[in-house]
C-alpha cells in the first residue's frame, strides 16, 4: 500500500499541561508523542494545519504514516486522537512506530456496499442498522488496507453478517476473532419494518 501522508514535526523539549496549552495558543502547534518498537517516546509538535487537513481524510487513520522529525523519519500509525468538545481543535495525538516486520493492530473504516440492492430493504421493507463502522484488525504494514468492504446485497430482514462472514484481505486477521474471546458480533443487520410486515417473497424465506 501506498504511503500517502507526510508530516513534518519538531522534538518537543517543554513539557506538561501548561507548556502544551501555550504550544496550542501561541504557536499553534498540537503536542504529540511517538513510542513502540522498543525505543523511547519522543514528544513532539505538529502543526495544527497540516494535521487537521490530514485528519479530514479518512484514510489517515489507517495508513503509515511519515513523520519528518528534522532529519529522521519515522513510520507511524496513529492510535489515538484528542480532540477539542466543542471546536475544530486537535489536542493531541498518540503516534506508534511500526516495523516492516512486526505485525500492527489498526481500527480500519468499514464501507458498506449495495446498500440500495439489499434484499431485505428492496424486498422485504426493512431498514439496515450498522452496529459497527470500523474493524480491530492485525497484519503486517504492507497488508494493511484502506477500508474493508461490506457487502449488503443478499442480507434480508432479519439477516446479520457477523465479523466472521467479512472476506477479509489476505494478510489480514480479525483482533476479535483471534484473541479467544469468542467475538464474533454482528456488524451489520437489516431490521424488520414496524409491524411485522414483509413482501410474500421475504415471508416464504424466513418460514
Amino acid at each position: 500500500m501506498s504511503n500517502d501522508f507526510e508530516l513534518n514535526a519538531t522534538v518537543r523539549t517543554d513539557l506538561g499541561k501548561g507548556a502544551s496549552r501555550r504550544l496550542r495558543r501561541l504557536a499553534d502547534l498540537v503536542p504529540a508523542i511517538i513510542y513502540g518498537e522498543s525505543k523511547e517516546p519522543v514528544c513532539i509538535n505538529i502543526p495544527h494545519k497540516d494535521i487537521l487537513k490530514a485528519v479530514s481524510n479518512e484514510a489517515f487513520f489507517s495508513h503509515i504514516i511519515t513523520l519528518v522529525v528534522g532529519k529522521k523519519k519515522e513510520q507511524v500509525v496513529i492510535k489515538a486522537l484528542q480532540r477539542h468538545p466543542a471546536k475544530p481543535r486537535i489536542m493531541h495525538a498518540d503516534f506508534q512506530r511500526v516495523s516492516a516486520d512486526h505485525a500492527i493492530t489498526v481500527a480500519v473504516p468499514l464501507h458498506f456496499i449495495n446498500e440500495e440492492k439489499c434484499k431485505g430493504v428492496k424486498l422485504g421493507g426493512g431498514s439496515i442498522i450498522k452496529a459497527m463502522n470500523e474493524l480491530n484488525i492485525s497484519c503486517l504494514p504492507k497488508d494493511l488496507p484502506e477500508f474493508i468492504e461490506v457487502d449488503m446485497a443478499d442480507v434480508g430482514v432479519g439477516e446479520a453478517i457477523h465479523i466472521s462472514q467479512i472476506k477479509l484481505p489476505k494478510g489480514v486477521t480479525s483482533v476479535d476473532l483471534t484473541h479467544g474471546h469468542d467475538a464474533d458480533n454482528s456488524v451489520v443487520s437489516v431490521l424488520a419494518p414496524r409491524g411485522g410486515a414483509a413482501t410474500e417473497g421475504e415471508g416464504e424465506a424466513s418460514a
